[in-house]
């Protein structure tokens, strides 16, 4: 069953992009990430262009985060202050990511930058999660019995002013970090079209301290509203939103994510890790492929370097 994706103007099945939507509902279901850092290079990898790819896909991930907040809400495991807190910072990184965006979309190199920040991106970020997720399992292993470390990172993050209290999250600490975290993951939902809770979600739980059980629903609730943010400034100002292709994908992410946030329940956090890191470079390994064996995008580069 074939459909024309208009702005994308190729035609594709429409099963294949509700099984892709679906697949990565579950994702986000599982893991609080919006999923986009997968759906993007997979759209890409089925003919998209990427600038149609990271500005519907932020679309999509607004749908798959609501229904995923929706479950979590009812667990009563979203801490909505911080969300807000990150929420402001989200803003203003979107706003200038999607500046950078059409600046380079002008210049022709919009499409290079998005591959080369997916496979920097997934390279670093899996790296770090799989090394991480391995020790953790390890620890689990080896002292079931033993209490977890304590967060060590208190120390910079304490010493700053503005502090604000978090009950939900049981934390005392400035809103300085929390929008630092919001600013980043602002400006990456812009350019990669990502949620950004694969970065979010670490950094959470990292630098910010917060409790695992109130990271993925705070994740996915700060999400919803950068991301729609996002797609609307896309739409106005540079027309890279293809709604049929939305549409496809967001019954699919709906649909997911109510699995995917049932399935999250039944594995251990190490597990889901794991799992989620060997993904992530999975999916970087696959986009370097493709740019190693594409040298045409190197050369546009080359030539238009030339003209400058």
């Amino acid at each position: 069953m074939q459909i024309y994706l208009p702005i994308a103007e190729i035609s594709v099945n429409a099963f294949l992009l509700l099984g892709l939507g679906g697949m990565v509902g579950i994702l986000s279901g599982m893991f609080g990430v919006g999923g986009g850092f997968l759906m993007t290079p997979l759209l890409m990898f089925i003919g998209i262009p990427p600038a149609v790819a990271v500005a519907t896909e932020a679309n999509q991930i607004v749908a798959s985060s609501f229904s995923g907040v929706l479950a979590h809400l009812r667990r009563k495991t979203v801490d909505f202050r911080m969300g807000i807190v990150l929420q402001i910072g989200g803003l203003i990184g979107a706003g200038i990511g999607v500046i950078v965006f059409n600046f380079l979309k002008s210049l022709g190199q919009v499409d290079l930058l998005i591959t080369l920040s997916y496979v920097v991106f997934l390279g670093v970020v899996g790296g770090l999660m799989f090394i991480e997720s391995l020790g953790a399992l390890r620890r689990a292993r080896s002292a079931e019995a033993a209490p977890p470390p304590k967060r060590r990172h208190r120390g910079w993050v304490q010493a700053l002013p503005f502090k604000m209290r978090f009950r939900a999250s049981g934390l005392y600490i400035s809103v300085i970090p929390p929008i630092l975290v919001g600013i980043c993951v602002g400006i990456l939902a812009a350019i990669m079209g990502v949620g950004g809770g694969f970065i979010m979600v670490p950094a959470m739980i990292y630098i910010l301290g917060m409790p695992t059980k109130v990271v993925v629903g705070t994740s996915l609730f700060q999400i919803i509203v950068v991301t729609a943010f996002t797609t609307l400034m896309h739409a106005t100002t540079n027309h890279t939103v293809d709604m049929a292709l939305a549409v496809l994908l967001l019954v699919g992410g709906v649909i997911g994510a109510q699995i995917g946030t049932q399935i999250g329940t039944k594995l251990k956090a190490e597990q889901l890790r794991v799992l989620l890191a060997g993904l992530v470079l999975l999916v970087c390994g696959k986009l370097a492929l493709d740019l190693l064996l594409e040298p045409s995008e190197l050369f546009s580069l080359g030539a238009s370097g030339g003209h400058s």
